[in-house]
């Protein structure tokens, strides 16, 4: 008897394991974890909703070229492009400029939007619903602050070229810079540093750069600071100054043309190269490719625009009581007598035309009347930082030179 209380008794226990281990099994026993796509907002969607198709606009092709393949039954190629064209003139479409189409992910594909992008930054939309809305609307734009260092091997493009700088960095350093150093005289060893900020459009896209806060150039081993310097808060408006609260513009402008060189200068005693004489020459060459911009190195009243066989397409403007300037051998004026324009608008382009052998501007300098040398004249500063603002201006650029001074300038490779 008691044998078999004992043996049920195992049994029991055995059964009551057995309970347990199953309960502990059905406990381990977890739901898959569901997978968590990130929404991948763009254009005003989730693309992850879409199928997106992207193409590029072919020459000669219409919006219905575009559309047309894609559209079903029910959606109207010719309404979407009237509903578009209220908000893009569809005769902008050029070709090479990315467009896409998103489709539903049903079972003929739906179109859901038409998307155009007529710029990196730029984009608009149609979106194929009941009322057909269609919008323009752009990227967010993100930026990020950075420095940089380099130093002058041959041309300032080149030194910034090897920092990985792209053009709109050389336009801006170049133009802080335009009325305070002569970059057709730059030495080899000139060195520079800087703070700015970069573009970038979806946090990915570089798209130039936004601003330079702070930089020094130095050359002939004298440092030249300029700190970007707000001087209106109503509009925003903002200019440049030195350590000491200067101004870096100067009335004048250094050179009518960017990025080029002076081929021939001022000088009393030079032989002619179509005249086949020596003569003097009252000006300064500065050689340029066809159609360069040609500017206004000051504000004033143009009075002369006009073409004569040893000037070519000419321009002359006079900015006060003492100065005037002359612009020869353009290909085109873009000016007129009377008109008046300001310091670094375009007035013409760079040609040959008149007593000239090559594609250049003929820079000419009148002081009371006198043609002179501009680059041995002591020309006019533009108007100083007012006194009441100096206080305000040294605090807020205190932080930012003791940065830009930390900021290591980069040596000259000793192989070079």
């Amino acid at each position: 008897m008691m044998k078999k209380y004992f043996i049920a008794g195992m049994l029991l226990a055995l059964g009551f394991t057995s309970c347990k281990e199953d309960v502990e099994t059905i406990e381990e026993a977890q739901e898959p974890t569901p997978v968590v796509v990130e929404p991948k907002m763009k254009y005003g969607y989730d693309l992850n909703d879409f199928e997106l198709v992207a193409d590029t606009v072919v020459s000669g092709a219409t919006f219905n070229d575009l559309i047309s393949d894609h559209i079903v039954e029910g959606q109207s190629a010719y309404k979407t492009a009237n509903r578009l064209n209220e908000v893009y003139d569809l005769r902008r479409i050029q070709a090479g400029k990315p467009f896409k189409i998103l489709k539903r992910k049903d079972s003929i594909g739906t179109p859901e939007a038409f998307i155009y992008e007529p710029s990196k930054l730029d984009y608009v939309v149609v979106h194929f619903n009941d009322t057909l809305a269609a919008y323009k609307d752009k990227h967010p734009i993100s930026y990020k602050r950075k420095t940089a260092s380099g130093i002058i091997n041959s041309t300032l493009s080149e030194a910034m070229a090897e920092e990985g700088l792209g053009l709109s960095a050389i336009y801006e350093l170049s133009d802080i810079y335009k009325w305070s150093i002569d970059f057709f005289k730059l030495q080899k060893g000139d060195r520079f540093k800087m703070i700015y900020q970069e573009r970038y459009i979806n946090d990915s896209i570089y798209a130039g750069i936004e601003s330079i806060e702070a930089a020094v150039f130095e050359t002939d081993e004298t440092p030249f600071y300029a700190f970007d310097y707000v001087t209106d808060s109503i509009t925003g408006m903002s200019d440049y100054y030195d350590d000491n609260g200067k101004t870096l513009r100067s009335f004048f402008l250094k050179a009518p043309v960017n990025y080029s060189r002076i081929s021939s200068r001022f000088t009393k005693r030079r032989f002619h190269p179509v005249q086949k004489r020596w003569k003097a020459h009252k000006g300064t060459d500065y050689a340029a490719a066809y159609g360069t911009p040609i500017v206004a190195t000051a504000n004033g009243i143009v009075t002369k625009s006009s073409y004569t066989g040893g000037n070519g397409n000419y321009v002359k403007i006079k900015h006060n009581g003492t100065y005037s300037t002359q612009y020869l051998h353009m290909t085109k004026r873009k000016v007129k007598v009377g008109q008046r324009v300001k310091q670094g608008q375009v007035i013409g382009t760079v040609g040959s035309t008149g007593l000239a052998t090559g594609p250049h501007v003929c820079y000419r300098f009148w002081v009371n009347g006198k043609q002179v040398d501009p680059y041995k004249q002591n020309l006019p500063s533009a108007d100083p930082l007012p006194e009441e603002a100096m206080e305000t201006y040294m605090e807020f650029i205190a932080p930012l030179k003791i940065e830009i001074d930390q900021l290591p300038f980069k040596e000259m490779d000793p192989v070079l």
